[in-house]
């Protein structure tokens, strides 16, 4: 388990996405790694904790540089251009609240880059040497032989990548290297003192095994093409894009330029990566760290991927679908919600807008939603839009208190800790599946038609009970989706009495009684309309 702000003495709790290929525009399965970091920090903000979230590009490498070629610009106005109309854009349309944006492109990351690995150089971990092997571009990186696939149709005889499934190229070229074969042993033993250190279970197996057949040395610098890093010694070589990208975690929180800044942030709490990235995270990136010297992560957190159609989602398999695709139809707070609430994290996922849809309509819009609405409505008819107080509390409410403390305790534990966003957001919606339960066995609209004293101090509890979830649900929820989130903290007239909802505390959320008597309920827009057919 990471250490939380508290356990680390005012450090900040430091949460990282991949920085993104700027090769093309991004798509679901980015999104989805990076709505979740948005989510986990956002949740650890509430928490009271201090936070940094960081997410970017990797901007050099020679699928960059093809690709700019192909579209006859440069690599720089290539990735200039992808930055500033697509990828921030898109963090901003989704409410992605990161603290920086890292581009390899930077002089505050390139020239630490250089620092790092003369360093490395210096300290005899780098050495001249000669490379032959099959190389992925898409990649960027040299692959085994027994991990490719033998290709066919219109690569028949080719040997090609398994994960794009395009032909490798037979790379020779001279290179100089870092010895990574003499960290196996100690990244066992890292892996073996802290099993929490690469997550899921089956991912860190996956680590573990590969470790143990033995590692070969690393090729650290290309000297085929010019777009990258320079290596500080050798200007004939640029540095392989890997070992560049994977210094954006230190760099962008002051390796070499900010020393305060460096040791109240690094080493990340967790970092978020792919799957298909996790051995350069899970290896190349901790024997860097023990090589110069620097501590390791506390946790890699390796999601799967997005599935459609039984294929990876990406642009080459033609499956890359544009979140503002959905977002135009389901919003955006539903579509920060549905990824994670539908898919376990670290698990592959399929995706698919019937699945969508249909999630859609029965948990948000008629639970969630329509509960929010017809106790707005109550509170409005019965009581003028000024919230009762309960004075005939029994059983029944005491049932829903409990129900609240559950659902708070379990939802901050498996967000907040476990990055379990799938049980965390089912343990809240067990709670207002419960309240919506509740408030059909109790019928105030029954119990209304009774003139009573009696009957109307029982009115009055069961509509203070539904408001009073509503009010933590809305504490609950607000890290995954914070517009609507905002709009029934609105609703209720909890800004007033309470504050800010940012400010409330999430371990806070099930103390009982805290939205006031009398605040002001009003009837606002429906929190998540009908969808269009």
């Amino acid at each position: 388990m990471a250490a939380t702000g508290t356990e680390q003495q005012g450090k900040a709790y430091y949460v990282t996405t991949p920085i993104y290929y700027v090769n093309d525009a991004p798509h679901l399965g980015h999104a989805y790694t990076t709505v979740a970091g948005d989510v986990l920090t956002r949740w650890h903000r509430q928490r009271g904790e201090k936070v940094w979230y960081l997410t970017g590009t990797d901007e050099h490498g020679q699928k960059i540089m093809r690709t700019a070629e192909a579209n006859g610009v440069s690599p720089q106005d290539w990735c200039d251009k992808l930055v500033e109309e697509a990828w921030k854009p898109l963090w901003e349309h989704l409410e992605i609240g990161n603290d920086d944006f890292i581009r390899t492109t930077e002089k505050r990351h390139t020239d630490r880059v250089r620092e790092f690995v003369q360093d490395l150089y210096d300290k005899g971990e780098i050495y001249q040497g000669g490379y032959e092997g099959p190389y992925c571009v898409g990649c960027e990186e040299y692959k085994s032989y027994g991990e490719l696939l033998d290709g066919e149709g219109e690569f028949e005889g080719q040997k090609l990548c398994p994960i794009h499934k395009k032909p490798v190229e037979m790379l020779k070229e001279e290179n100089y290297f870092f010895k990574l074969s003499e960290y196996g042993p100690k990244l066992l033993e890292h892996y073996e003192q802290n099993p929490g250190f690469i997550q899921p279970e089956s991912a860190r197996n996956e680590v573990v095994n590969f470790v143990r057949q033995g590692l070969e040395d690393l090729s650290i610098s290309r000297s085929t093409f010019d777009w990258g890093v320079k290596v500080p010694w050798d200007d004939k070589h640029v540095i392989y894009v890997w070992i560049d990208a994977l210094l954006n975690y230190a760099t962008a929180v002051g390796y070499g330029s900010d020393q305060e800044k460096f040791e109240g942030t690094f080493p990340a709490n967790v970092h978020l990566v792919g799957k298909d990235i996790l051995r350069f995270h899970a290896v190349i990136w901790p024997a860097m760290l023990m090589a110069n010297g620097l501590p390791l992560p506390h946790r890699i957190a390796a999601n799967g991927w997005l599935m459609v159609g039984g294929e990876k989602m990406s642009k080459s398999n033609l499956t890359g679908i544009s979140p503002q695709q959905l977002t135009e139809h389901f919003g955006v707070d539903a579509y920060r919600w549905y990824f994670l609430r539908a898919i376990s994290f670290g698990h592959d996922g399929s995706f698919s807008w019937e699945d969508f849809s249909a999630r859609y309509t029965s948990e948000l819009a008629n639970d969630y939603g329509n509960l929010a609405s017809r106790v707005a409505a109550m509170v409005g008819k019965y009581f003028g839009g000024a919230l009762p107080e309960a004075t005939s509390a029994g059983a029944d409410e005491q049932a829903v208190r409990e129900g609240l403390e559950t659902a708070v305790a379990e939802a901050d534990r498996r967000i907040g800790d476990e990055l379990d966003f799938a049980g965390g957001i089912a343990a809240v919606f067990d709670f207002v599946k419960q309240v919506n339960g509740y408030l059909t066995e109790q019928a105030p609209w029954k119990v209304a038609k009774d003139d009573s004293a009696e009957a109307q101090a029982r009115l009055a509890t069961i509509l203070y009970t539904a408001a009073e979830s509503l009010r933590a649900c809305a504490v609950l929820l607000n890290p995954v989706m914070p517009e609507t989130s905002q709009k029934l903290w609105d609703s209720l007239g909890a800004e007033a009495s309470l504050g800010a909802l940012a400010d409330q505390r999430v371990q806070d959320a099930g103390r009982w009684g805290l939205l006031p008597a009398g605040s002001t309920v009003t009837k606002g827009a429906v929190l998540f309309p009908r969808l269009e057919d």
